[in-house]
């Protein structure tokens, strides 16, 4: 796929405050991209100086080829949805998806024709004559999707869509986006603070914080192989544990010194481990070298979430063994299952899970620090 949008050097900043510091990102057409980080990282401002709603401090934007710093957002081949859908409430769904045709003076019959293929792509057959506010959340939302395809742009974006909506909502239109992306073949920029949307919908994941691009990859490639500290504990559970390189494939953490499959590092280099929780075995205590006393037990539907305490560090582990509290384990972990990452300024930011807790309706967790161990 050829390179459609192009961020070089890219800075931005309010009130004196930096917003986005020297971004460089591309963008190919037909992709699925998502711009994902917490609030007020500088995902919303990118998506805003693509779309023309703002324009870069330094550095230049680049749409097939040509700038385009300077030009404004109505010449762009670019459409907008937002968290709130700004639907017209006097117009109903047919009159919503028609207006641009309108302004763009088109012929009757040749508006009717793409609203009618439009609606029947958003699964919104037999709604023309809906009143826009006697719809449900979801509905609205392919309501706003179909204003903003029905002009044929050459790439959607999409400012945290799913916001508004509950969880099993969020989830079936996770499916209907990738799906209406995939049908018409055209370029989505997808910003959101939720790596369980990112996830599953994204050809490409940028992740990103204080306004500097953290990484930039496949989700697979993001979730099993992250950057550092901060993509392994933002992308998903992990725990973060102080390591030594020793040499090639040899790693010492948690006390034990333990076969990896990383190299490259410098011997005895300081490192960071990340170990995911569904990639830890209990097995019985003695049977491997690594061993604790469980803590907490959490039964999550398809497994369990353990806490188990190691020599005062307590590690997360998602398994479908049980094991009660106070039971002393050993935890398996195989060399291709540790992740080994080189040292930066996130590492002593993220630890163990003595303050994690799963409360959080929006999906985000507490912040887990060393210091608070």
């Amino acid at each position: 796929m050829s390179r459609l949008i192009e961020l070089k050097n890219v800075s931005k900043s309010f009130d004196d405050a930096a917003v986005l510091r020297h971004i460089d990102l591309y963008i190919r057409d037909k992709e699925f991209v998502t711009l994902l980080g917490p609030s007020g990282c500088g995902k919303t401002t990118t998506l805003r100086i693509i779309g023309g709603f703002e324009t870069p401090d330094e550095g230049d934007v680049f749409f097939d080829g040509k700038k385009i710093n300077d030009l404004p957002p109505y010449k762009r081949p670019v459409n907008t949805v937002f968290q709130k859908y700004a639907l017209f409430p006097h117009l109903n769904v047919y009159e919503n998806v028609a207006f641009s045709l309108r302004l763009a003076k088109l012929p009757e019959i040749e508006i009717s024709k793409k609203v009618k293929e439009m609606l029947k792509i958003v699964n919104l057959e037999g709604f023309e004559k809906r009143d826009v506010e006697r719809l449900s959340g979801g509905q609205q939302q392919r309501v706003a999707i179909a204003r903003a395809l029905v002009g044929n742009p050459k790439v959607l974006l999409l400012d945290e869509p799913l916001g508004a909506l509950d969880l099993k909502l969020r989830k079936d239109m996770q499916v209907e986006l990738k799906k209406i992306q995939q049908r018409l073949g055209i370029t989505f920029v997808y910003v959101t603070h939720d790596q369980e949307e990112a996830l599953p919908m994204s050809d490409t994941v940028v992740v990103m914080d204080n306004g500097v691009i953290q990484q930039i990859g496949t989700p697979e490639d993001i979730y099993n192989e992250p950057a550092n500290a901060f993509v392994a504990d933002f992308i998903g559970e992990s725990n973060i544990l102080d390591g030594i390189m020793h040499e090639d494939e040899l790693v010492e953490f948690a006390g034990h010194t333990l076969h990896c499959v990383d190299s490259g590092f410098s011997k005895d280099e300081p490192v960071d481990v990340v170990i995911r929780p569904e990639d830890v075995d209990i097995v019985p205590a003695g049977t491997v070298p690594l061993s604790g006393t469980v803590d907490t037990v959490t039964f999550k539907g398809v497994h369990y979430e353990i806490i188990v305490d190691v020599d005062g560090f307590k590690w997360m582990i998602q398994t479908t063994d049980y094991a009660a509290p106070g039971t002393v384990v050993g935890l398996r972990i195989m060399p291709e299952e540790i992740h080994v990452m080189k040292k930066s300024k996130y590492s002593d930011l993220y630890g163990d899970y003595s303050t994690y807790f799963d409360g959080l309706d929006d999906g985000s967790k507490e912040e887990k620090t060393k210091d608070e161990k």
